[in-house]
Protein backbone atom coordinates (compact mmCIF):
# COMPACT_ATOMS: atom_id res chain seq x y z
CA UNK A 1 0.00 0.00 0.00
CA UNK A 2 1.38 3.33 -0.94
CA UNK A 3 2.31 5.64 2.37
CA UNK A 4 -1.41 7.04 3.55
CA UNK A 5 0.34 9.04 5.99
CA UNK A 6 2.97 11.88 6.98
CA UNK A 7 4.86 11.02 10.29
CA UNK A 8 6.91 13.23 12.21
CA UNK A 9 10.34 11.90 13.57
CA UNK A 10 10.51 10.62 17.58
CA UNK A 11 12.08 12.89 19.89
CA UNK A 12 15.34 12.15 20.76
CA UNK A 13 16.84 12.66 24.80
CA UNK A 14 20.14 12.42 26.58
CA UNK A 15 20.51 9.31 29.23
CA UNK A 16 19.42 10.06 32.97
CA UNK A 17 20.98 8.21 35.97
CA UNK A 18 18.67 8.88 38.30
CA UNK A 19 21.57 9.73 40.55
CA UNK A 20 19.64 11.65 43.40
CA UNK A 21 21.24 12.81 46.82
CA UNK A 22 20.38 10.92 49.76
CA UNK A 23 20.77 11.90 53.80
CA UNK A 24 22.23 8.30 54.35
CA UNK A 25 22.66 5.59 51.86
CA UNK A 26 19.88 3.40 52.17
CA UNK A 27 19.40 0.03 49.46
CA UNK A 28 15.61 0.50 48.83
CA UNK A 29 16.16 4.20 47.44
CA UNK A 30 19.35 2.94 45.77
CA UNK A 31 17.22 0.20 44.10
CA UNK A 32 14.48 2.33 43.02
CA UNK A 33 16.94 4.76 41.46
CA UNK A 34 18.03 1.90 39.69
CA UNK A 35 14.85 0.33 38.27
CA UNK A 36 13.98 4.26 37.12
CA UNK A 37 17.06 4.07 34.90
CA UNK A 38 16.23 0.67 33.51
CA UNK A 39 12.41 1.33 32.96
CA UNK A 40 13.56 4.46 30.79
CA UNK A 41 16.10 2.48 29.06
CA UNK A 42 13.62 -0.53 27.64
CA UNK A 43 11.04 1.86 27.29
CA UNK A 44 13.14 4.45 24.98
CA UNK A 45 14.42 1.22 23.17
CA UNK A 46 11.06 -0.18 22.31
CA UNK A 47 9.80 3.01 21.11
CA UNK A 48 12.22 2.68 18.09
CA UNK A 49 10.27 -0.02 16.52
CA UNK A 50 6.88 0.69 15.40
CA UNK A 51 6.01 -3.50 15.13
CA UNK A 52 6.64 -3.90 18.81
CA UNK A 53 3.41 -4.82 20.57
CA UNK A 54 0.97 -2.28 22.24
CA UNK A 55 0.83 -4.24 25.15
CA UNK A 56 4.26 -4.56 25.59
CA UNK A 57 4.72 -0.73 24.98
CA UNK A 58 1.98 -0.16 27.06
CA UNK A 59 3.43 -2.11 30.29
CA UNK A 60 6.65 -0.58 29.53
CA UNK A 61 5.22 2.55 29.76
CA UNK A 62 3.45 2.21 33.25
CA UNK A 63 6.14 0.47 34.69
CA UNK A 64 8.23 3.83 34.26
CA UNK A 65 5.48 6.38 35.16
CA UNK A 66 4.55 4.78 38.31
CA UNK A 67 8.25 4.68 39.44
CA UNK A 68 8.61 8.15 37.97
CA UNK A 69 5.16 9.58 39.62
CA UNK A 70 7.27 9.73 42.88
CA UNK A 71 9.26 13.00 41.34
CA UNK A 72 5.63 14.40 40.65
CA UNK A 73 3.63 13.47 43.66
CA UNK A 74 4.88 13.08 47.23
CA UNK A 75 4.31 9.28 48.14
CA UNK A 76 4.12 10.68 51.51
CA UNK A 77 1.03 10.83 53.93
CA UNK A 78 1.48 14.57 53.15
CA UNK A 79 0.63 14.02 49.27
CA UNK A 80 0.85 17.08 46.78
CA UNK A 81 4.02 18.50 44.74
CA UNK A 82 7.16 15.94 45.04
CA UNK A 83 10.25 17.07 46.90
CA UNK A 84 12.06 15.52 44.15
CA UNK A 85 10.05 17.06 41.00
CA UNK A 86 13.10 19.49 40.46
CA UNK A 87 16.13 17.31 41.58
CA UNK A 88 17.03 16.12 38.09
CA UNK A 89 18.17 17.38 34.82
CA UNK A 90 15.90 16.37 31.33
CA UNK A 91 17.22 17.12 27.93
CA UNK A 92 14.84 16.53 25.11
CA UNK A 93 14.80 17.22 21.36
CA UNK A 94 11.43 18.61 19.64
CA UNK A 95 9.96 16.13 17.05
CA UNK A 96 10.18 19.59 14.64
CA UNK A 97 12.75 21.32 15.78
CA UNK A 98 15.67 19.74 14.38
CA UNK A 99 18.30 17.88 17.01
CA UNK A 100 18.99 20.76 19.60
CA UNK A 101 17.62 19.81 22.87
CA UNK A 102 15.64 21.58 25.17
CA UNK A 103 16.63 21.74 28.57
CA UNK A 104 14.73 21.40 32.03
CA UNK A 105 15.29 20.20 35.41
CA UNK A 106 11.97 19.25 36.35
CA UNK A 107 10.27 16.05 36.51
CA UNK A 108 6.76 17.49 35.04
CA UNK A 109 9.25 18.32 31.40
CA UNK A 110 10.41 14.41 31.17
CA UNK A 111 6.50 13.65 31.97
CA UNK A 112 5.58 15.59 28.77
CA UNK A 113 8.15 14.40 26.81
CA UNK A 114 8.06 10.69 27.38
CA UNK A 115 4.10 10.64 26.92
CA UNK A 116 4.44 12.80 23.64
CA UNK A 117 6.77 10.79 22.73
CA UNK A 118 4.61 7.07 23.12
CA UNK A 119 1.97 9.51 21.64
CA UNK A 120 3.62 9.68 18.34
CA UNK A 121 4.81 5.96 18.67
CA UNK A 122 1.42 4.63 18.45
CA UNK A 123 0.99 7.07 15.38
CA UNK A 124 3.91 5.00 13.77
CA UNK A 125 2.00 1.47 14.91
CA UNK A 126 -0.81 2.59 13.23
CA UNK A 127 0.29 3.16 10.05
CA UNK A 128 2.80 0.21 10.61
CA UNK A 129 -0.14 -2.38 10.58
CA UNK A 130 -1.94 0.10 8.16
CA UNK A 131 0.63 -0.42 5.54
CA UNK A 132 -0.03 -4.34 5.36
CA UNK A 133 -1.42 -5.30 2.38
CA UNK A 134 -4.53 -7.66 4.04
CA UNK A 135 -5.36 -6.23 7.67
CA UNK A 136 -8.20 -8.39 8.93
CA UNK A 137 -10.82 -6.49 11.67
CA UNK A 138 -8.84 -6.94 14.84
CA UNK A 139 -5.98 -5.27 13.02
CA UNK A 140 -8.26 -2.26 11.87
CA UNK A 141 -9.39 -1.96 15.61
CA UNK A 142 -6.06 -1.61 16.78
CA UNK A 143 -4.90 1.03 13.62
CA UNK A 144 -8.51 2.99 15.44
CA UNK A 145 -7.06 2.50 19.01
CA UNK A 146 -3.56 3.31 18.22
CA UNK A 147 -4.92 6.58 16.76
CA UNK A 148 -7.38 7.01 20.09
CA UNK A 149 -4.82 6.71 22.34
CA UNK A 150 -2.33 8.51 20.55
CA UNK A 151 -4.58 11.67 20.83
CA UNK A 152 -5.32 10.76 24.29
CA UNK A 153 -1.41 11.54 25.02
CA UNK A 154 -1.09 14.36 23.42
CA UNK A 155 -4.64 16.37 24.78
CA UNK A 156 -3.93 15.22 28.39
CA UNK A 157 -0.63 16.65 28.53
CA UNK A 158 -1.76 19.78 26.97
CA UNK A 159 -4.70 20.12 28.86
CA UNK A 160 -3.38 18.78 32.01
CA UNK A 161 0.68 19.42 32.46
CA UNK A 162 2.32 22.07 30.24
CA UNK A 163 0.84 24.98 32.23
CA UNK A 164 2.34 23.31 35.22
CA UNK A 165 5.76 23.67 33.54
CA UNK A 166 7.80 27.10 35.10
CA UNK A 167 9.38 27.67 31.95
CA UNK A 168 7.60 29.52 28.96
CA UNK A 169 7.07 27.00 25.95
CA UNK A 170 9.52 27.58 23.06
CA UNK A 171 7.50 28.61 19.89
CA UNK A 172 7.10 25.48 17.79
CA UNK A 173 7.96 23.02 20.29
CA UNK A 174 5.76 20.37 21.15
CA UNK A 175 5.05 22.01 24.70
CA UNK A 176 3.85 24.79 21.81
CA UNK A 177 -0.27 24.24 22.21
CA UNK A 178 -0.33 24.99 18.65
CA UNK A 179 1.47 22.11 17.42
CA UNK A 180 0.02 19.96 20.43
CA UNK A 181 -3.48 20.67 19.20
CA UNK A 182 -2.00 19.94 15.88
CA UNK A 183 -1.06 16.32 16.65
CA UNK A 184 -4.76 15.64 18.69
CA UNK A 185 -6.77 17.03 15.84
CA UNK A 186 -4.58 15.20 13.19
CA UNK A 187 -4.60 11.66 15.16
CA UNK A 188 -8.38 11.84 15.93
CA UNK A 189 -9.15 13.10 12.46
CA UNK A 190 -6.95 9.54 11.21
CA UNK A 191 -8.80 7.48 13.67
CA UNK A 192 -12.29 8.84 12.41
CA UNK A 193 -10.81 7.15 9.04
CA UNK A 194 -11.16 4.36 9.75
CA UNK A 195 -14.86 4.71 10.77
CA UNK A 196 -15.27 6.48 7.10
CA UNK A 197 -13.58 3.15 5.62
CA UNK A 198 -15.76 0.90 7.31
CA UNK A 199 -19.29 2.74 7.04
CA UNK A 200 -18.11 2.90 3.24
CA UNK A 201 -17.86 -0.85 3.17
CA UNK A 202 -20.44 -1.69 4.94
CA UNK A 203 -22.92 0.75 2.65
CA UNK A 204 -23.94 2.92 5.43
CA UNK A 205 -26.50 6.00 4.54
CA UNK A 206 -24.55 8.30 1.93
CA UNK A 207 -25.95 10.72 4.19
CA UNK A 208 -23.83 9.33 7.60
CA UNK A 209 -20.31 8.56 5.10
CA UNK A 210 -21.27 11.92 4.21
CA UNK A 211 -21.15 13.63 7.80
CA UNK A 212 -18.52 11.75 8.59
CA UNK A 213 -16.10 12.83 6.26
CA UNK A 214 -17.36 16.25 6.67
CA UNK A 215 -16.13 16.09 10.55
CA UNK A 216 -12.98 14.71 9.42
CA UNK A 217 -12.22 17.54 6.95
CA UNK A 218 -12.68 20.14 9.60
CA UNK A 219 -10.08 18.27 11.87
CA UNK A 220 -7.63 18.35 9.49
CA UNK A 221 -8.20 21.97 8.96
CA UNK A 222 -8.06 22.65 12.68
CA UNK A 223 -5.04 20.93 12.51
CA UNK A 224 -3.95 22.68 9.52
CA UNK A 225 -4.56 26.20 10.96
CA UNK A 226 -3.04 25.47 14.57
CA UNK A 227 0.31 25.35 12.57
CA UNK A 228 -0.45 28.22 10.64
CA UNK A 229 1.73 30.99 12.58
CA UNK A 230 4.90 28.96 12.85
CA UNK A 231 8.01 28.70 10.56
CA UNK A 232 6.94 27.33 7.07
CA UNK A 233 10.48 25.94 6.30
CA UNK A 234 9.84 23.67 9.73
CA UNK A 235 6.15 23.11 9.67
CA UNK A 236 5.12 23.86 5.80
CA UNK A 237 5.20 20.27 4.86
CA UNK A 238 3.35 18.92 7.44
CA UNK A 239 0.52 22.07 7.36
CA UNK A 240 0.83 20.79 3.74
CA UNK A 241 -0.34 17.54 4.37
CA UNK A 242 -3.08 18.55 7.03
CA UNK A 243 -4.22 21.13 4.14
CA UNK A 244 -4.35 18.07 1.48
CA UNK A 245 -6.51 15.79 3.89
CA UNK A 246 -9.13 18.62 4.74
CA UNK A 247 -10.05 19.34 0.55
CA UNK A 248 -9.53 15.40 0.29
CA UNK A 249 -12.27 14.67 2.50
CA UNK A 250 -14.70 17.35 2.07
CA UNK A 251 -14.68 15.93 -1.64
CA UNK A 252 -15.48 12.94 -0.51
CA UNK A 253 -18.16 14.89 2.06
CA UNK A 254 -19.67 16.80 -1.18
CA UNK A 255 -19.69 13.21 -3.35
CA UNK A 256 -21.36 11.42 -0.56
CA UNK A 257 -23.95 14.22 0.04
CA UNK A 258 -24.63 14.21 -3.74
CA UNK A 259 -25.67 10.51 -3.52
CA UNK A 260 -28.00 11.19 -0.48
CA UNK A 261 -29.63 14.55 -1.81
CA UNK A 262 -30.28 12.05 -5.05
CA UNK A 263 -32.38 9.90 -3.07
CA UNK A 264 -34.18 12.92 -1.56
CA UNK A 265 -34.90 13.63 -5.53
CA UNK A 266 -32.87 16.61 -4.92
CA UNK A 267 -31.16 16.39 -8.10
CA UNK A 268 -29.92 19.46 -9.05
CA UNK A 269 -28.77 20.33 -5.46
CA UNK A 270 -27.25 16.82 -6.03
CA UNK A 271 -25.43 18.17 -9.24
CA UNK A 272 -23.89 21.16 -7.74
CA UNK A 273 -22.73 18.76 -4.73
CA UNK A 274 -21.07 16.60 -7.05
CA UNK A 275 -19.52 19.54 -8.92
CA UNK A 276 -17.84 20.77 -5.41
CA UNK A 277 -17.05 17.38 -4.90
CA UNK A 278 -14.64 16.64 -8.67
CA UNK A 279 -13.58 20.65 -7.64
CA UNK A 280 -11.80 19.60 -4.68
CA UNK A 281 -10.69 16.60 -6.23
CA UNK A 282 -8.87 18.05 -8.36
CA UNK A 283 -7.72 20.61 -5.93
CA UNK A 284 -6.38 17.63 -3.87
CA UNK A 285 -4.74 16.29 -6.76
CA UNK A 286 -2.32 19.50 -7.00
CA UNK A 287 -2.01 19.60 -3.63
CA UNK A 288 -0.26 16.46 -3.56
CA UNK A 289 2.10 17.92 -6.30
CA UNK A 290 3.08 20.56 -3.92
CA UNK A 291 3.24 18.25 -1.23
CA UNK A 292 5.42 15.92 -2.79
CA UNK A 293 8.35 18.84 -3.63
CA UNK A 294 8.72 20.24 -0.01
CA UNK A 295 11.08 20.01 1.92
CA UNK A 296 10.77 18.98 5.82
CA UNK A 297 10.63 16.69 8.82
CA UNK A 298 8.97 13.18 8.70
CA UNK A 299 8.14 10.80 6.42
CA UNK A 300 6.34 11.38 2.89
CA UNK A 301 2.85 10.36 2.34
CA UNK A 302 2.13 9.20 -0.93
CA UNK A 303 -2.03 10.01 -1.24
CA UNK A 304 -2.41 10.28 -4.84
CA UNK A 305 -0.68 6.43 -5.34
CA UNK A 306 -3.56 5.21 -3.15
CA UNK A 307 -6.36 3.14 -4.65
CA UNK A 308 -8.41 5.14 -1.82
CA UNK A 309 -7.21 8.44 -3.22
CA UNK A 310 -7.88 7.08 -6.95
CA UNK A 311 -10.72 5.99 -6.64
CA UNK A 312 -12.62 8.88 -5.82
CA UNK A 313 -12.19 10.16 -9.16
CA UNK A 314 -14.48 7.42 -10.79
CA UNK A 315 -17.07 7.70 -8.18
CA UNK A 316 -17.97 10.86 -8.30
CA UNK A 317 -17.55 11.19 -12.32
CA UNK A 318 -20.62 8.19 -12.21
CA UNK A 319 -22.49 9.65 -9.24
CA UNK A 320 -22.59 12.99 -11.71
CA UNK A 321 -23.34 11.56 -14.82
CA UNK A 322 -26.38 9.74 -13.40
CA UNK A 323 -27.82 12.83 -11.74
CA UNK A 324 -27.07 14.81 -14.75
CA UNK A 325 -28.92 12.05 -16.57
CA UNK A 326 -31.91 11.29 -14.31
CA UNK A 327 -32.05 15.28 -14.20
CA UNK A 328 -32.50 15.47 -17.82
CA UNK A 329 -35.20 13.04 -18.15
CA UNK A 330 -37.05 13.02 -15.06
CA UNK A 331 -36.50 15.95 -12.59
CA UNK A 332 -35.72 19.14 -14.88
CA UNK A 333 -34.25 20.85 -11.57
CA UNK A 334 -32.40 23.64 -11.99
CA UNK A 335 -28.74 23.36 -10.91
CA UNK A 336 -28.07 26.05 -7.98
CA UNK A 337 -25.35 28.83 -7.69
CA UNK A 338 -23.77 27.94 -4.58
CA UNK A 339 -23.02 24.43 -2.87
CA UNK A 340 -25.20 22.42 -0.78
CA UNK A 341 -24.50 23.01 2.67
CA UNK A 342 -23.10 19.80 4.28
CA UNK A 343 -24.21 18.27 7.51
CA UNK A 344 -22.61 20.19 10.38
CA UNK A 345 -22.54 16.65 12.73
CA UNK A 346 -22.91 12.80 12.48
CA UNK A 347 -25.83 11.54 14.20
CA UNK A 348 -22.68 8.43 15.64
CA UNK A 349 -19.81 7.25 14.94
CA UNK A 350 -17.77 10.40 15.96
CA UNK A 351 -14.40 10.13 17.17
CA UNK A 352 -12.48 11.52 20.53
CA UNK A 353 -9.27 11.23 22.20
CA UNK A 354 -8.83 8.13 24.65
CA UNK A 355 -8.30 9.40 28.13
CA UNK A 356 -4.58 9.34 29.51
CA UNK A 357 -4.19 8.63 33.39
CA UNK A 358 -0.59 8.55 35.21
CA UNK A 359 -0.40 5.26 37.11
CA UNK A 360 -0.15 5.47 41.25
CA UNK A 361 3.02 5.18 43.03
CA UNK A 362 4.88 1.54 42.73
CA UNK A 363 5.01 -0.19 45.79
CA UNK A 364 8.91 1.01 46.07
CA UNK A 365 7.77 4.57 47.29
CA UNK A 366 7.34 4.09 50.79
CA UNK A 367 7.44 6.99 53.20
CA UNK A 368 10.85 5.15 54.77
CA UNK A 369 12.44 5.86 50.90
CA UNK A 370 10.92 8.90 49.87
CA UNK A 371 12.25 10.55 53.68
CA UNK A 372 15.84 9.00 52.29
CA UNK A 373 16.43 11.46 49.52
CA UNK A 374 17.99 14.47 50.36
CA UNK A 375 17.04 17.96 48.33
CA UNK A 376 19.77 21.11 49.13
CA UNK A 377 18.24 24.12 49.45
CA UNK A 378 18.22 25.92 46.26
CA UNK A 379 20.88 28.24 45.61
CA UNK A 380 19.94 30.63 42.61
CA UNK A 381 19.40 29.30 38.89
CA UNK A 382 21.35 25.87 37.69
CA UNK A 383 24.44 26.77 35.99
CA UNK A 384 24.18 23.51 33.94
CA UNK A 385 20.98 24.95 32.42
CA UNK A 386 22.60 28.38 31.23
CA UNK A 387 22.40 28.92 27.26
CA UNK A 388 26.21 28.82 27.08
CA UNK A 389 26.76 25.09 28.87
CA UNK A 390 23.73 24.20 26.43
CA UNK A 391 25.35 25.17 23.99
CA UNK A 392 28.50 23.20 24.75
CA UNK A 393 26.75 19.90 25.27
CA UNK A 394 25.91 20.22 21.97
CA UNK A 395 23.12 18.52 19.90
CA UNK A 396 21.43 15.50 20.19
CA UNK A 397 21.75 12.43 17.80
CA UNK A 398 18.50 11.64 15.91
CA UNK A 399 16.71 8.26 17.34
CA UNK A 400 17.46 5.42 15.20
CA UNK A 401 13.80 4.00 13.94
CA UNK A 402 13.35 0.98 12.83
CA UNK A 403 12.49 1.33 9.28
CA UNK A 404 8.53 -0.09 7.97
CA UNK A 405 7.88 -2.03 4.98
CA UNK A 406 5.00 -1.12 2.88
CA UNK A 407 2.93 -3.01 0.45
CA UNK A 408 2.73 -1.66 -2.88
CA UNK A 409 -0.40 -3.25 -3.80
CA UNK A 410 -3.75 -2.04 -3.61
CA UNK A 411 -6.17 -2.91 -0.89
CA UNK A 412 -8.60 -6.21 -1.56
CA UNK A 413 -11.66 -3.94 -1.54
CA UNK A 414 -14.30 -2.36 -2.99
CA UNK A 415 -13.48 1.23 -1.90
CA UNK A 416 -9.88 1.18 -2.07
CA UNK A 417 -9.85 1.37 1.67
CA UNK A 418 -7.54 -0.72 3.45
CA UNK A 419 -9.43 0.15 7.24
CA UNK A 420 -12.36 -1.47 7.10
Amino acid sequence: MAFWFHRNPLKATAPVNFDLKMLAMDSQALKLCSDLRQARNHLLDLLTDPGNDVGTVEASLNAYLSLFVGLLLAPDEKGGESKLRNSLRFRWTQSMLGNSPLVQSDAVFELVSICQNVGIWHMKRASTVAAKEDINMDEAKDVHKCLRKAAGFFQAMKDKYVGQLREQPVPGSDLDSRVVSAYTNQCTAEAQEVTIGRAIEMKHAPGLISALAHETSKMYTSAADSLAGLEPSKFGRWRKFLILKAVFYLSYAYCYAGENLLAQEKCGEAIRALQESHKCYQDAVQICKQYAGMKGPGTTARLDQHLFFRKLAPLVKRTLDKCERENGFIFHQKVPKDAPELELRATYGLVSPEDFQLPPHDKAWTPVVYAAFYVPPPAGPDPGNSKAAIKAEGDLPAVQEKSVSHSAADPKTSSGCVLQ
